[in-house]
């Protein structure tokens, strides 16, 4: 599937544009799942600065979709309509602050903010190893493992709304809940300031071993997967359920429960993103029936089917 192309108009519209904008870029290569459609529009801002200027630009009636390193994320066969937005380079930057805090772009892999940390010397944010994804992801949906959440170390972000507005939001402005930011919906994080604490870097490098391999032995991480495919209700365990409701294994077309732990969906080689959410829709359908709880995923899902 392709879309009208619109590029051309836009980059007239906006003669300081310095990020980049592209028609009807695969989104697929992007994912960890692999699968999917394209974006009408892909844009990769240079900075904030093109970001809001960008966004104050941008026709109210396009829509806009963020986003990250694609690890908690299915785009749906068809693509995604409007502009699909990126960070990379301008947004990768992590610094150390004083009283041992770090400051860090969106676009930065959540595996780097805790190495950076522990070859500063600030402890508190190991758990950030155990998280296969980046800081904008980990700012929108509260992202948290091995004991640590996103609420209990965030200061401050800073963000851009759709008018190209940029904002400075307190971590009480996010109204976090378990993985959940209440958050406007339109802004588009752009960096993050973290609170640490004097640590060792030896110890913590020996803690986010200990999380590496804690992840190897227990999930597929060397598979196309998207993570934790569904939130844990309250008082119970999302993999649990979905083992109980007789899950483990299950296959639709390409995809499959994996058989390593059943809160993770797997693209086997040739699954397609309907394959892939339609085979989720099945889990929630089975362990509804066997248990009377109705799992919400986690993934986020974009885009339209394939027509």
């Amino acid at each position: 599937m392709s879309f009208p192309d619109l590029t051309a108009d836009f980059v007239a519209r906006m003669p300081e544009l310095r990020g980049r904008l592209l028609a009807n870029q695969p989104l697929a290569p992007l994912t960890w799942f692999r699968v999917g459609g394209p974006a009408q529009m892909l844009f990769t801002p240079a900075d904030e600065d093109d970001l809001a200027y960008f966004l104050a630009r941008l026709p109210a009636e396009i829509p806009v979709t963020v986003i990250g390193l694609g690890s908690n994320l299915i785009v749906r066969d068809g693509g995604v309509a409007g502009v699909v937005i990126r960070l990379a380079r301008g947004f990768s930057d992590v610094v150390v602050e004083e009283g041992h805090r770090l400051r860090v772009g969106a676009g930065v892999p959540d595996v780097k903010l805790a190495r950076a940390a522990a070859d500063a010397g600030i402890a508190g944010l190991a758990f950030y190893r155990g998280i296969p994804g980046g800081i904008g992801g980990a700012l929108r949906m509260n992202a948290g493992a091995h004991h640590g959440e996103t609420k209990d170390r965030l200061v401050e972000a800073r963000a851009v709304d759709r008018q190209g507005r940029v904002h400075v939001l307190a971590n009480a402005d996010f109204g976090f809940s378990y993985r959940h930011s209440g958050a406007a919906a339109d802004l588009v994080f752009t960096h993050a300031l973290f609170q640490g604490e004097p640590g060792e870097t030896a110890d913590i490098l020996a803690e986010m071993d200990r999380i590496t391999q804690a992840r190897e032995a227990s999930q597929p991480i060397r598979e196309k997967t998207g993570g934790s495919t569904f939130k844990n209700p309250p008082g119970g365990k999302a993999w649990q359920l979905v083992d109980a409701a007789g899950c483990r294994g299950l296959t639709l077309g390409g995809a499959q429960v994996s058989e390593m732990h059943c809160n993770f969906l797997i693209n086997t080689g040739g699954a397609t993103a309907a394959d892939i959410e339609g085979l989720g829709e099945e889990v929630r359908r089975r362990v509804k029936a066997a248990s009377g709880v109705e799992l919400e995923w986690e993934i986020k899902r974009i885009g339209v089917a394939a027509a």
